[in-house]
């Protein structure tokens, strides 16, 4: 009987993280909360997404990605946080980048923010707290979909 050291490739996946090229994807993390930005970026980096930067506030997070573009392929956008709430800094970004690929990042109950984000230009949403799973599945379908 032959064992899976045999068959080494046998439940090998590619990462979720790499392009068809096998380069990381760019993700920059915009939450004012340290505990979701480190969690979202456990989940990625072990998928082999890049953490390109982080931000804890929307005027912080928007500066950064006009200095980092076009080197982002994705971004998360809390909806609530100090200085520039997470919509306004969605529409400044889309104003900047009309192909910005955005998801947004809500606690439960903020259904209303969401609708509004999505209309705005936000391809997708994640809810809090959050589940690696769902994490990876809305990030990949984003960027691959």
């Amino acid at each position: 009987m032959k064992a899976n050291a045999d068959f080494p490739t046998i439940n090998a996946k590619n990462p979720d993280g790499l392009n068809d090229m096998g380069v990381p994807y760019k993700v920059l993390l915009i939450d004012d909360s340290m505990f979701v930005r480190k969690q979202l970026s456990q989940i990625l980096t072990s998928e082999g997404f890049e953490i390109v930067g982080e931000a804890g506030d929307g005027v912080d997070g928007l500066e950064m990605y006009k200095s980092l573009s076009p080197n982002v392929d994705l971004v998360t956008l809390d909806i609530t946080m100090p200085r520039m709430d997470g919509l306004t800094a969605l529409e400044k970004i889309v104003e900047f980048d009309k192909g910005a690929k955005v998801i947004m990042i809500s606690a439960l109950g903020k259904e209303d923010l969401v609708k509004k984000a999505l209309i705005t230009g936000a391809k997708n949403y994640i809810v809090k707290p959050l589940d690696r799973k769902k994490v990876l599945e809305r990030i990949v379908s984003v960027l691959k979909g």
